[in-house]
């Protein structure tokens, strides 16, 4: 899949927790908003605010808009990602496993798809 049409992919698909989605679906999808969200940074980069000695820096508006934009579609995608590899989306709650929950979505992400069909549809390859 091109790259233009991951990110037509990524907010066409908003909230379709349904399905799966390819490696370079998601990869390229996360490109994008890292690269937007950097743009964001360094065109409106927040404030700084003193909290007992400790300068703390707060985000822009906009990037919170585009936080909020791209959480939905984030994470149906990786929630297809996950039906990809035949894993249920729920393995995404292992986020919040300290340290070894990432390591285990991550490599779950980053598996090929599993060929022909699974539970979850037919392959997008």
């Amino acid at each position: 899949m091109s790259f233009g049409a991951a990110i037509s992919s990524f907010f066409t698909k908003y909230a379709t927790f349904s399905g799966r989605a390819r490696r370079s679906e998601f990869w390229y999808a996360v490109l994008f908003t890292t690269l937007v969200s950097t743009a964001i940074s360094i065109i409106a980069p927040g404030s700084f605010i003193d909290a007992n000695g400790f300068e703390i820096q707060q985000q822009s508006m906009l990037s919170n808009l585009w936080s909020i934009a791209t959480l939905i579609p984030s994470l149906s995608l990786t929630w297809r990602r996950l039906h990809d590899a035949n894993k249920s989306g729920n393995y995404f709650f292992f986020v919040f496993l300290p340290v070894v929950g990432w390591i285990i979505l991550l490599i779950q992400l980053v598996k090929d798809s599993v060929a022909g069909d699974n539970v979850y549809g037919a392959p997008v390859k």
